[in-house]
């Protein structure tokens, strides 16, 4: 029976008691009340620490008429980026005392009844915000038309089939007041690619783009052609059905078998959209004999653990997922009423961006005269 007493939970009121204050002063030191004289709140906070004690959600809730909870409804779980980011996002709202609920969604078959039945079932939980989490187009544009009433980040590319500002259209102009957008800064990571191909020399030069439908592979594929452009590099695009290796492989070796039958020359260069489709890229060179990088350099996109040990290691581009988490949820405790606006040092067409760095490994190397 004594152990039963001591392992009892500590309440509010002992924490009064031991404190010297009313269980009010407690609740307002909790949930961060200003009004507070600050040797009160250490005294507080000291006996909080000497019992171990820790505010359950539900007494938060009602003093704060917040629960505390983050929905969240995200696709692509099965894929590298999204998962990063997700778990992002659940450890920033951790920092924060909050809870992040989550529902998994198929990216590309996600319908407008699905997707709002979901959010009922939160708002019937009482979230205090939504983040919502699409790579797709087709996600992108049924999260835009959902009917909440709480305030939404989104996390999304800047570029695709449905625009950013066709996207804001959808939210009737009560929700815009509450809806932000951030993204991974794409458009950088592929300069940073550009820019180093050119410094070795790569003028001809193949892309292997990511699925029409995620808005990741479409704002790689814009850039990567504007830059093209801008930099006098002639690239030929292959267009990939999904960001498997298996897909990238198959079409790289029909290209070489292509080459060999009709006397065509190699590229020097082949720039992918992930790691995923280089690792591809890769086995089908070396089984024609083809070297890398000696005879022909590459490159992909992400940096997902064991690139630095492919064979050749990977040069690729690093997408931060660690400040998306932080950026979408400022952006959450902002619209809120928690926390200062957000300012990003580069936003595209309304989306804050985290950074995508480029990783410089074995696998580029200056182009050999053909």
């Amino acid at each position: 029976m004594a152990d039963r007493k001591s392992a009892k939970r500590p309440s509010m009121f002992e924490v009064a008691k031991l404190a010297g204050v009313s269980h009010q002063t407690v609740s307002r030191v909790i949930n961060d009340s200003p009004n507070v004289a600050p040797a009160t709140r250490e005294k507080v906070e000291r006996a909080i620490a000497a019992l171990g004690y820790r505010p359950s959600n539900s007494a938060r809730s009602l003093a704060s008429n917040r629960t505390r909870t983050i929905g969240m409804i995200a696709g692509g779980q099965r894929f590298y980026g999204p998962v990063s980011a997700l778990a992002s996002i659940e450890a920033t709202a951790r920092e924060h005392g909050m809870f992040v609920s989550v529902a998994m969604v198929h990216e590309a078959e996600c319908a407008q009844a699905e997707f709002d039945d979901l959010c009922g079932m939160f708002m019937e939980q009482g979230v205090d915000a939504f983040i919502f989490l699409t790579p797709t187009d087709e996600m992108f544009k049924v999260a835009c038309q959902s009917q909440v009433s709480q305030p939404c980040v989104v996390i999304a590319s800047s570029h695709g089939d449905v625009s950013v500002s066709e996207g804001l259209r959808m939210f009737n102009a009560r929700q815009r007041r509450h809806v932000s957008l951030v993204g991974i800064d794409q458009w950088g990571g592929m300069a940073s690619v550009m820019r180093l191909i050119r410094k070795h020399g790569h003028r001809n030069v193949l892309f292997f783009a990511g699925p029409e439908q995620w808005r990741d592979a479409s704002t790689r594929l814009m850039a990567w052609n504007k830059l093209c452009a801008e930099n006098t590099v002639n690239s030929v695009t292959v267009q990939c059905g999904d960001w498997e290796s298996a897909d990238a492989y198959r079409r790289m070796n029909h290209i070489l078998d292509n080459i060999g039958s009709n006397g065509g020359r190699l590229p020097t260069c082949a720039v992918c959209s992930n790691d995923v489709m280089a690792i591809g890229v890769i086995r089908a060179l070396l089984e024609h004999g083809v070297r890398v990088p000696d005879d022909m350099s590459v490159t992909g996109f992400d940096d997902m653990p064991g690139m630095s040990n492919l064979y050749p290691p990977l040069t690729t581009v690093r997408q931060d997922f660690d400040d998306l988490g932080v950026m979408a949820m400022k952006e959450a405790l902002f619209l809120m009423g928690e926390g200062d606006e957000p300012g990003y040092p580069n936003s595209q067409h309304g989306v804050g961006l985290a950074s995508a760095d480029l990783i410089v490994r074995q696998s580029v190397r200056a182009a050999r005269r053909r």
